[in-house]
């Protein structure tokens, strides 16, 4: 027998791993747009609505409050049915909100709809969790994270380059559609992603992960291991509450700080 694990260190690094990367990498590029957007269109919005500072700054906070809530929706639900499904409808979600937010008719639609954004682009966490799992199995898995951070610089300079010809021009609307394009993109390459080997042996699906594995080897040029692939001792899965266990506490503390 042998392990989703060993499967995949039997296969080893190859062609998979970088265009997995640079997929997933690229929803980097999306969110950061997405995110950087409200930066480069709040001058605008303000001078149009005539607002205070109280509600240029509320049009941020409401999409990191999207943000916030949908990830926790979102994380329990990519537990529950796969990360693919997640990704997908995340990346569905944030586009079609994005895309409406360019028609929005007054500033409460726009904050609702920038919060809806949000609560979408969290979703892209998911799919690059699993995409670091996945390249942290090679040898140069500091590179690879390193160069991810490039992926969201990307999209920061990307937008703001964008902002500079687009507003003055066309106007801010015409800049969230344009910004909305990457998103759709990813879309149309979801099928070149598979959903992850390692969820579907632990909902009990070893089919499903043997044919992921199989197509990681084939496009790879190499061998899966000889056996069976074996399903995961069941264990209790984690909870919310255990972040505040007295075990994980100090640790839990200081990442929320961190971040």
């Amino acid at each position: 027998t042998f392990t989703v694990q060993e499967a995949v260190e039997t296969i080893g690094f190859g062609r998979f791993h970088i265009v997995l990367f640079l997929i997933m990498g690229s929803t980097g590029v999306a969110e950061a747009m997405e995110i950087m957007l409200i930066a480069v269109v709040s001058p605008l919005i303000r001078c149009e609505w005539q607002l205070q500072d109280w509600q240029v700054a509320l049009v941020t906070t409401m999409v990191f409050f999207g943000y916030m809530i949908f990830s926790i929706v979102l994380g329990f639900l990519a537990d529950r049915y796969g990360r693919w499904k997640i990704l997908l409808l995340s990346f569905l979600w944030a586009a079609y909100f994005s895309l409406l937010t360019s028609f929005a008719p007054s500033y409460i639609w726009f904050v609702f709809l920038r919060a809806m954004v949000g609560g979408g682009v969290s979703g892209h966490a998911q799919g690059m969790e699993e995409n670091k799992q996945i390249v942290a199995m090679c040898s140069c898995f500091n590179l690879f994270l390193s160069l991810g951070k490039v992926f969201w610089l990307a999209g920061s300079l990307l937008i703001i380059g964008l902002a500079s010809v687009v507003n003055p021009t066309i106007g801010w609307r015409w800049l969230i559609r344009i910004a909305s394009i990457p998103s759709i993109l990813l879309i149309l390459v979801f099928k070149f992603i598979p959903e992850s080997a390692r969820y579907s042996v632990s909902m009990g699906n070893v089919a499903a992960a043997l044919a992921t594995l199989r197509m990681i080897a084939k496009m790879n040029g190499a061998a899966m291991p000889e056996g069976v692939l074996k399903e995961p001792a069941k264990g209790r899965r984690g909870r919310f509450k255990d972040l505040i266990h007295p075990k994980y506490l100090r640790t839990t503390l200081q990442i929320w700080i961190i971040w």
